[in-house]
């Protein structure tokens, strides 16, 4: 597909002038505030040390899935324990952390909880210097801390078999991104009359394009999103991940991006599917926040009963989802205990009524969080 004589929308002759049909956008816009604004309301009422909770929960989820997104692993507990860590909330035993797990976090905190600060050039090149602390992605050495130099040929986005692959995007050429990016970053920081959200959702758009580092430009656009998003909610905690929503919508997310990077700079359908996963992002929120105060319910219900801290880590992971059946082997394993240590603290649960046997008995015997 081609829109006039150019293949891309950064070919156009009145790039970056975006266009979008606001009417069309209106009721989106207000549909996404109302639901914005009943989670606010809600974290309002359930008091500081809740809200740190729901908000460790969100930026775990949007760290692990904004990684995800572009392939990568990271370790659940790892990345609970740096975040947990940094916000100062108490989660019991805190898991090792490496480098680049570290890095990934930094990033995404420094977007959200630093978000009215201004976005430089200097603050980007952190980001990415962050993401990669060994100079590596993967067993590739990547340029790290500078925009892209094209030395090995033009930035692309490609997928398919070598010999077969297909070409999705191409950005624009490494000897413009000093003065593309200085536009984008002056019109980050200059009111732009654009609706706060509108404004996110360009600026995920326009940062990609751009694409202006060898790798990580998807996590770098998301956090550029996650910060303007942070500024239009007037609050730098986050309980909601977009990021975790495009991943859930990942090949709906590659398509429209293909197509509007493609098309016109009327981005009006880009605009809509940015606001439609955003609105399914905060009312995916709503019941993480049920979670947590089932959380917190289950803890006030127990609070009586004397445990000790594998008890304590063993059932905090019950609660917040343990994939799985919990076995005496796994309870060993995980709270790196002997079998007959472990048979011990699960008895003393099932004494005091906090677990229950489910399975067939013997060797496959499982146990669950009593009702």
């Amino acid at each position: 597909m081609m829109s006039g004589d150019y293949h891309y929308i950064w070919q156009d002759p009145d790039w970056p002038v975006w266009r979008y049909d606001l009417g069309t956008l209106a009721g989106l816009l207000a549909d996404v505030s109302r639901a914005q604004g009943m989670l606010l309301g809600r974290m309002v009422d359930i008091g500081v040390e809740l809200r740190g909770q729901a908000c460790l929960a969100a930026l775990t989820e949007d760290v692990l899935r904004t990684s995800e997104i572009e392939g990568e692993v990271l370790n659940v507990a790892s990345v609970r324990s740096s975040i947990a860590r940094r916000l100062g909330v108490e989660i019991g035993a805190l898991a090792p952390v490496d480098r680049h797990t570290e890095g990934v976090v930094e990033m995404v905190l420094d977007a959200t909880a630093r978000c009215q600060e201004p976005v430089s050039r200097e603050r980007l090149l952190g980001w990415h210097a962050a993401l990669f602390p060994t100079g590596y992605s993967g067993l590739a050495r990547v340029r790290v801390g500078a925009w892209r130099d094209d030395a090995g040929g033009p930035m692309q986005v490609v997928s398919g078999a070598m010999g077969r692959q297909r070409v999705h995007f191409e950005a624009p050429p490494a000897h413009g991104l000093e003065a593309e990016m200085a536009r984008f970053l002056a019109w980050m920081e200059t009111p732009s009359g654009d609706a706060p959200l509108l404004k996110a959702g360009l600026a995920h758009l326009w940062f990609v394009t751009l694409h202006p580092f060898e790798d990580g430009n998807g996590r770098i656009a998301r956090a550029v999103g996650d910060l303007l998003l942070a500024r239009a909610d007037g609050s730098p905690q986050r309980f909601y991940s977009l990021s975790a929503q495009i991943q859930r919508e990942r090949k709906t997310y590659y398509e429209i991006l293909e197509r509007t990077q493609r098309g016109p700079l009327d981005v009006t359908e880009w605009l809509a599917w940015f606001l439609g996963a955003l609105q399914r992002a905060v009312d995916l929120a709503q019941g993480t926040l049920d979670q947590v105060l089932a959380k917190a319910r289950f803890w006030t219900r127990w609070s009586g009963v004397a445990m000790n801290v594998r008890q304590v880590a063993m059932l905090n992971r019950l609660l917040d989802g343990f994939e799985g059946k919990l076995t005496s082997s796994k309870w060993a394993s995980l709270a790196k205990c002997s079998s007959d240590t472990a048979l011990r603290d699960i008895s003393e649960l099932l004494a005091h009524g906090v677990l229950k046997r489910s399975g067939a008995g013997g060797r496959s015997t499982s146990y669950d969080l009593m009702d």
